[in-house]
């Protein structure tokens, strides 16, 4: 069951000029549900991603990949679950340019026009005939109010569809912006997240769209952990249609820029923190604030080394507060010369240690009063400088085991 997560009201998903979306039942992996989902984009809007570095790299990513390369602009988004096509070699690339082709073919565009991303299963062999047979589906069903739908038809293990709406003055135009996301499992994102993708209705200037997307993806979805491995099939991806204004967001200078790159940082954090409250069998929401650190990378060393430790994430699973488990991770992070004797730690406004030893007023009963919170705060003080960080994570249940053990059966 998901952390303080439901599933978000249609209502409260708003479409975007120029983009459509359409939900198919292929039968990719398995019958009677919807696994298939076509984006359409208006002509002259403007695509960004970033993507994972995960070596093994499926072959939509590397396709997805070309085709931004290739300069020519994008129509389309091709989103399959149920098969991730990834450790499938040469063949997988194939059929994923296959399936951008037979897209391209419907909707009158070019093959390097359409963007295609998958996920489920790895080292399976993409259904190409049940992709290509499910198009035309896909095509007949578009519509410019499908956020939700189309949220709901790319999970693979998640048990919430994520999707997220705000609206952001952006100079002198109110700009909407609307994204969705899936991911629950095999999540360190690296560079990008599982799947996430955003429109938004402003015009901005290619490059600084794709600054846009590295720096959204650093501030959300490369600030979330479940389990510490990065997937093969990684990818975040932002729309800028431009059909709310003519002017156009060229520079961090221009009037609208901060204003826009706090929406789409609001957006992206939400539908990152989604994911971490539908982690695979989670029951605890968990914030990792590392402050006072030398510098933001041994911050974030301190931050993943809690975050990923199963001793501390049992431990908050089980409510028990064995905090001496954060101590022992804060110090084989890596910070060499760490003064372990500068070292404080509180769970929310609980002072567990002071000076790197247990706080003279800490009660185990006060401990176990925030660790059987729904949602927890952890904050460290390196007492080393004036830098920091924020991430996002959770507990390690019986729940993920069994989900990770049947995931194919």
């Amino acid at each position: 069951m998901a952390v303080n997560l439901s599933a978000p009201d249609p209502a409260s998903l708003y479409p975007v000029g120029g983009i459509k979306l359409g939900v198919a039942q292929a039968g990719v992996r398995k019958a009677n549900r919807k696994d298939l989902v076509l984006v359409t984009i208006a002509e002259g809007a403007r695509v960004a991603g970033v993507f994972t570095r995960n070596r093994f790299c499926a072959a939509p990513v590397r396709v997805a990949q070309e085709h931004l390369a290739s300069g020519k602009s994008t129509r389309a988004l091709l989103i399959n679950t149920g098969v991730a096509n990834a450790g499938t070699g040469e063949d997988g690339v194939r059929r994923a340019r296959a399936t951008c082709s037979e897209a391209a073919r419907l909707l009158g565009c070019r093959t390097e026009q359409v963007l295609p991303f998958s996920t489920g299963v790895i080292m399976e062999p993409l259904p190409l005939e049940r992709v290509v047979a499910g198009l035309p589906a896909c095509v007949a069903d578009l519509r410019e109010n499908r956020w939700g739908e189309a949220a709901a038809a790319i999970m693979t293990t998640d048990t919430v569809p994520k999707a997220a709406s705000i609206c952001v003055r952006v100079a002198d135009a109110m700009v909407t912006m609307t994204g969705m996301a899936k991911g629950a499992g095999m999540i360190r994102p690296n560079m990008a997240t599982m799947l996430g993708f955003v429109a938004l209705d402003a015009a901005v200037g290619q490059e600084l769209l794709q600054d846009l997307v590295a720096e959204s993806a650093g501030a959300s979805f490369n600030r979330i952990t479940v389990d510490g491995d990065t997937s093969t099939n990684d990818a975040f991806v932002v729309i800028a249609t431009g059909t709310a204004s003519r002017s156009v967001i060229d520079s961090t200078r221009d009037p609208g820029y901060a204003a826009l790159r706090d929406g789409l940082q609001e957006l992206s954090q939400r539908l990152a923190q989604a994911i971490i409250r539908d982690a695979e069998g989670a029951t605890k929401f968990i914030t990792v604030r590392v402050e006072q650190g030398g510098d933001r990378s041994e911050c974030e060393r301190v931050g993943y080394a809690i975050a990923h430790s199963p001793l501390v994430k049992t431990a908050f699973f089980a409510s028990d507060p064995n905090l001496g488990r954060i101590l022992a991770a804060i110090g084989y992070a890596g910070i060499v010369d760490l003064d372990v004797g500068k070292v404080d730690l509180y769970l929310d406004d609980v002072l567990v240690a002071r000076q790197g030893a247990r706080a003279a007023g800490y009660r185990e009963e006060d401990g176990m009063r925030v660790m059987k919170q729904a949602e927890i705060l952890i904050r460290v003080r390196l007492g080393r400088g004036t830098h920091e960080t924020t991430l996002w994570t959770c507990d390690l249940s019986h729940d993920y085991v069994s989900i990770n053990a049947d995931y194919r059966t």
